[in-house]
């Protein structure tokens, strides 16, 4: 069984999150600057059996798009372009941030840390990858 990696995509940078091999755990992998995702995740596929992409999709509370939702949609064409044995999915990310935060928030960690945009952009992947893995069950 293959992990699974989902992003927090995001024009500038890009939160990723690996599930363990059994599916079952999300855990924050990486942020990425955008410009290098594709080199980045070109190599991380040599060395990992991934069997699943999940990219969280911004949207408003009504369910309309976002500034954010088409760079994210050209991300998953792309995706499907260059890896089109790999299935991708999408999950609503509305709340990943702020869950992010509260998130860290609860486990102590130090306001600076918090504030820290790359830590939150993996650890929403995190929370967007595990919102998948529930789904599934």
């Amino acid at each position: 069984m293959g992990r699974i990696l989902a992003f927090d995509y995001g024009t500038r940078r890009t939160g990723v999150a690996v599930s363990d091999p059994l599916q079952m755990f999300a855990q924050p992998l990486d942020t990425i600057p955008t410009e290098n995702l594709a080199h980045w995740l070109h190599r991380y596929l040599m060395s990992e059996s991934v069997e699943a992409f999940v990219v969280g999709i911004p949207s408003r509370f009504d369910g309309s798009d976002t500034h954010a939702s088409e760079p994210v949609r050209l991300f998953i064409q792309a995706l499907k372009g260059a890896y089109p044995d790999i299935p991708v999915y999408t999950m609503d990310e509305r709340l990943s941030s702020r869950e992010a935060s509260n998130s860290l928030l609860q486990s102590g960690v130090s306001k600076k840390r918090r504030q820290d945009k790359k830590l939150l952009d993996t650890v929403s992947a995190a929370l967007i990858l595990q919102t998948y893995l529930q789904s599934r069950s």
